[in-house]
């Protein structure tokens, strides 16, 4: 059975790989963008653009309001294109604060239209130092400082609004190093998944998985994976056929 879907960050480097996997699976999917230039990509991929900032509330809330969906996808990220090592630093910042203060509006907008379940994108390697591979229940770095604390600041928000944001069920996909289409990388170190894989967990999270967090990534020594594939049935070899 399709449902009516909001996934936020639409003209990501995942969201781009999520379309095509969402629509084949008969979804109707409403995807934002910040850039109006990108919403002929997003329309030729089988969604229906919004351009909308998520810093925006009341704008997002209308959006939301208007796409009327059982199930909000956050994939929403302010990092550089090709996720460029040297711009990353720059980024931090700007990414935290979509992670928290954005998160927090997404989380209210969804809310406000009776929206069931929320599936938000973190990183898998934000785990405080301790014996690996960490389980999804291992506590975050929290004591973490420079950059590393303003990007496990903001992981530890987001998972917090959207864990939280009960009567909707939260999901939170613990992504690895993101690597394929879209990321500037063939490769990335462990723990890594590439964009497709990536992409494939939030589509089987639409309807599969129980409340929580759940890593999301190859095999590896750093975190175990066993929950993605046990609840969701996920494949980290998953790759669109194009």
């Amino acid at each position: 059975m399709g449902y009516r879907i909001f996934l936020a960050g639409g003209s990501g480097a995942i969201g781009l790989r999520l379309i095509p996997q969402l629509v084949d699976a008969g979804h109707q999917v409403t995807a934002t963008t910040r850039r109006a230039a990108k919403t002929e990509e997003l329309r030729a991929l089988g969604a229906d653009p919004v351009v909308v900032d998520v810093f925006d509330a009341g704008g997002l809330r209308t959006a939301v309001a208007a796409a009327k969906p059982e199930i909000v996808i956050h994939q929403l990220t302010d990092l550089p294109p090709g996720l460029d090592p040297a711009k990353m630093g720059e980024a931090a910042p700007r990414n935290a604060r979509i992670r928290d203060e954005g998160t927090r509006n997404l989380v209210r907008a969804a809310k406000s239209a009776g929206t069931r379940r929320l599936i938000a994108q973190s990183i898998a390697w934000v785990y405080a130092a301790g014996p690996e591979p960490h389980a999804e229940t291992d506590p975050l770095d929290s004591g973490a400082e420079g950059g590393r604390g303003i990007s496990v600041g903001g992981v530890i928000a987001l998972e917090r609004h959207v864990l939280e944001a009960s009567p909707m069920t939260g999901i939170v996909l613990r992504y690895g190093h993101l690597y394929g289409p879209g990321t500037g990388a063939e490769i990335a170190a462990g723990p890594a998944v590439h964009a497709d894989a990536a992409a494939y967990a939030a589509l089987l999270a639409v309807e599969r998985g129980s409340q929580g967090a759940y890593n999301v990534a190859e095999p590896n020594s750093h975190v175990t994976t066993g929950r993605a594939v046990i609840e969701f049935g996920w494949r980290p070899d998953f790759r669109l056929a194009v």
